[in-house]
């Protein structure tokens, strides 16, 4: 007859928690990763059809990677910090906006520190110039803010969303076929 050992059952099942929560964490950042980078890149090429008309041809895609991977990260740490929690139970709409909202400000925010860094590691000064959102001036920051806030709106409604009726049913709907309205 075996012994059962209580402290090694325990720690083995601290382990596949651990385990399972990693996964999750993983999951979720090559998500986040992903949506971003593919947000990002539009941008960048959005900007690349700009200045290709003003004669310049040099896109730097491998910013928009390397910020995905920055924001991915910031987006995970604003989710375990549960900062709509307070609107639980509220309309889910409210915490879809609110949630974008909080994500542009911190991407605004994260935006100025790697300008600031960009031009400490170039140099430069750190000046108004070398840190402007959009072009400068609270025109641009404004704008720039929208179309962050915009782009974000479709990530949150989708994930609250499935947090609202469930992963298994999010699937089905996606994926299985379902009968024509009439």
């Amino acid at each position: 007859m075996s012994e059962r050992n209580p402290k090694a059952e325990g720690t083995a099942s601290r382990a596949a928690a651990l385990k399972g929560m990693a996964i999750r964490q993983a999951r979720s950042f090559v998500v986040l990763f992903l949506y971003l980078w593919v947000l990002l890149g539009l941008f960048v090429l959005n900007q690349a059809l700009v200045e290709r008309a003003h004669g310049d041809t040099v896109t730097f895609q491998g910013f928009a990677f390397l910020n995905a991977l920055v924001l991915a990260k910031v987006m995970l740490v604003i989710e375990e910090l549960e900062v709509a929690r307070w609107l639980r139970g509220r309309p889910l709409i409210l915490v879809i906006f609110y949630e974008a909202a909080i994500c542009t400000l911190f991407f605004l925010v994260f935006h100025v520190i790697e300008r600031s860094v960009i031009a400490k590691f170039s140099g430069h000064a750190i000046t108004a110039s070398e840190i402007e959102i959009g072009g400068g001036g609270l025109v641009g920051a404004l704008i720039v803010s929208v179309i962050l806030f915009v782009s974000l709106l479709p990530f949150f409604a989708f994930k609250n969303v499935t947090r609202a009726i469930g992963a298994d049913r999010m699937r089905h709907i996606l994926f299985s076929r379902h009968a024509a309205a009439d």
